[in-house]
């Protein structure tokens, strides 16, 4: 057993925002080569369907055309030619000058403080992005904390509330949602419920809370689909909101649509008038649906319920 005191100090907030910083650093790597990953791994899936004759035939009734293979040649030998990346090799380069960043000059916030924000190679900008990032981490970290004190859910929320921010980031940028952390997430929470390792949620709530989560934009979407023969939103929408409603319960899965609906409404309206949202493009429903799982959990979703006169 963990000694109560040395327990309250490892998962006191200022130990947990130290902790988000290091874990900001890595959702930074995440976010800016997870969707690479995945868009080369797609590519690799267009070689392999463009070799595939007997798909070809069953498809389009007719024999595959000899130009595929050599198209399916030329994509293999590109993407050989890019050489291997993961979340952890090739270690971080200068986007500008191909730098090898050294360890000194990676570690968070304070290396961009004392390099001003700027390569030490080149000189050129490093993206304030990169220690907002960082910053935004450790003190969610630290709101974690705060609101559930020290307890070993703590840290579980700490990874629910980093999984979140890595997701809003990459649908912001990419309009996509990674199977591979939505998928993770979604499962965590209800293992981690079903273990009973949720104060707050029983694992009946989070069975029925991804159940509820999933279904509902999942009805909206083809009631959306059906009605104007457009996509309103992707799949990968209907999973994060189950993996919030496995976190959260059934009971947070309304509370969490209402917000993202209307802050996302204010921030598509804004970003309208400021002619900053092109003709054809759309707000990602991603980012809000994360904003308000973490609104949630943060306020508490009692006080959220009499806030909406439902409790």
């Amino acid at each position: 057993m963990i000694d109560p005191g040395l327990l309250a100090l490892l998962l006191s907030p200022w130990a947990l925002a130290l902790l988000g910083l290091l874990v900001g650093s890595f959702l930074n790597v995440v976010v800016h080569r997870l969707p690479i990953m995945l868009e080369r791994q797609w590519w690799s899936d267009v070689v392999e369907q463009l070799r595939d004759r007997g798909s070809f035939r069953r498809t389009f009734a007719a024999e595959a055309p000899a130009g595929l293979e050599q198209a399916a040649g030329a994509l293999r030998r590109a993407l050989n030619a890019l050489g291997r990346l993961s979340l952890l090799v090739p270690g971080s380069r200068c986007p500008t000058c191909a730098r090898q960043i050294r360890w000194v000059e990676n570690i968070p916030l304070l290396s961009w403080l004392s390099l001003r924000g700027r390569c030490a190679g080149c000189a050129a900008r490093i993206a304030l992005r990169y220690p907002l990032v960082e910053v935004s981490t450790a003190l969610l970290f630290a709101a974690v904390s705060w609101r559930l004190g020290a307890q070993p859910a703590t840290l579980l929320y700490c990874a629910f509330v980093a999984a979140l921010l890595a997701l809003t980031l990459i649908d912001w940028d990419t309009t996509v949602l990674p199977d591979a952390i939505t998928l993770p997430l979604l499962w965590g929470g209800l293992v981690a419920a079903a273990l009973g390792w949720l104060p707050t949620v029983t694992p009946g709530q989070a069975l029925w809370g991804a159940v509820a989560g999933y279904l509902s934009l999942w009805a909206v979407y083809w009631l959306f689909k059906l009605t104007t023969g457009k996509e309103g939103m992707g799949y990968g929408d209907f999973k994060l909101l189950a993996a919030l409603g496995a976190w959260l319960g059934w009971q947070a899965i309304l509370p969490i649509v209402l917000l993202a609906s209307v802050i996302g409404a204010i921030v598509g309206l804004a970003m309208k008038l400021q002619g900053n949202l092109r003709e054809g493009r759309f707000v990602p429903f991603g980012p809000f649906l994360a904003g308000g799982g973490v609104a949630v959990l943060l306020i508490g979703l009692p006080t959220v319920l009499e806030w909406m006169g439902w409790h």
